[in-house]
Order: structure tokens, then C-alpha cells, then sequence
């Protein structure tokens, strides 16, 4: 009676994005993309919480649906406020997600990552429709595919840099 099997169950509709700041937390199941990120398992009183870097925090990050997600809306928002030109964007997105701009360096390796996705997902539409359609948040109509996708892989990037994901 004390530890029923329990499933985890995502939300739909009007509750899914309510879930996921109110995921279900109990002493004897942890959801697991909260024990990635290192929470306590409320088995013990905690003072200090463990801070790690983890290639299961950046598997999460990167495939998760909700995080998939979140970077397509993300890219969204790059493409129709962050101006016409990659370097533009790129320091857009980079402001809202860390509050600085982007080193020289940074500001490059995004761009590469932008050039070569775009090129990939203009020659496979299919797989660009199928990467920008994680998720139920409604798809910008407006935008082409190939952009989306390939912008979206740039915010997934962004949104997995160690200084994104902690507070230190």
C-alpha cells in the first residue's frame, strides 16, 4: 500500500504545460528528469544541493520532448524577433537566454551550426517537418520548415550551455 506502481503519464491539452511546472513529486518515485538534474530523492533532509554537469543532463536536454519543444517555440521567437540575419538572431537569442552577448568565438560556432542544419534540412524536408512537430505548442505557419529546424538546433544548443541550465 505504501509504494503502488507508479507511471508517469504526460499531460495533454490545457494541463500539459501546467505539468511541467508541477510535476508530481513523491518520496519513493522521482520523475527521472529531475534525479538527472540532480534533486534530492526526499529521503533525507538535503542543506546543500549537489550540482553536476552530466552527459544524462544534456541527453534530456536535447531529446526530451518538452526541451525539444521549448527550442522550436524558442526559434520561433529568433526568427520573427531577432532580425533578418543569422548574427543578429544569434545575439537576439543569446541576450534572452544567458543576458550578454555572444563571444566572437560563440558567436561563430552558432553560426556553423546554423549553416550546416539549414543545408541538412533543406535537402530533407521530411525530417524538418517531423523535428519542428515535437511537441502540441502550434507550429508558426508562416515559417519554412528548413528554417525552423535548423534554428531550433541553435536554440537547443543555446538552451544546453552549462550557464543556461545553472544559476552559478
Amino acid at each position: 500500500m505504501n509504494f503502488p506502481k507508479r507511471e508517469y503519464s504526460a499531460s495533454h491539452g490545457a494541463d500539459l504545460y501546467r505539468r511541467g511546472l508541477y510535476t508530481e513529486w513523491q518520496r519513493t518515485f522521482l520523475h527521472p528528469s529531475l534525479l538527472n538534474f540532480d534533486a534530492p530523492t526526499r529521503e533525507e533532509c538535503v542543506v546543500n544541493r549537489v550540482s553536476s554537469n552530466t552527459p544524462l543532463q544534456a541527453l534530456d536536454l536535447l531529446n526530451d520532448p518538452i526541451f525539444v519543444e521549448a527550442a522550436r517555440v524558442f526559434a520561433q521567437h529568433i526568427l520573427e524577433k531577432g532580425g533578418r540575419k543569422i548574427n543578429l538572431q544569434i545575439n537576439w537569442a543569446f541576450e534572452q537566454a544567458v543576458n550578454r552577448p555572444p563571444t566572437e568565438r560563440e558567436e561563430q560556432i552558432l553560426a556553423d551550426l546554423h549553416q550546416q542544419s539549414l543545408a541538412k534540412f533543406r535537402t530533407s524536408q521530411d525530417d524538418a517537418r517531423q523535428f519542428t512537430s515535437v511537441g502540441e505548442s502550434p507550429v508558426a505557419a508562416k515559417l519554412k520548415p528548413a528554417d525552423l529546424a535548423a534554428m531550433t538546433t541553435v536554440a537547443r544548443a543555446i538552451l544546453n550551455m552549462h550557464e543556461t541550465i545553472t544559476r552559478n
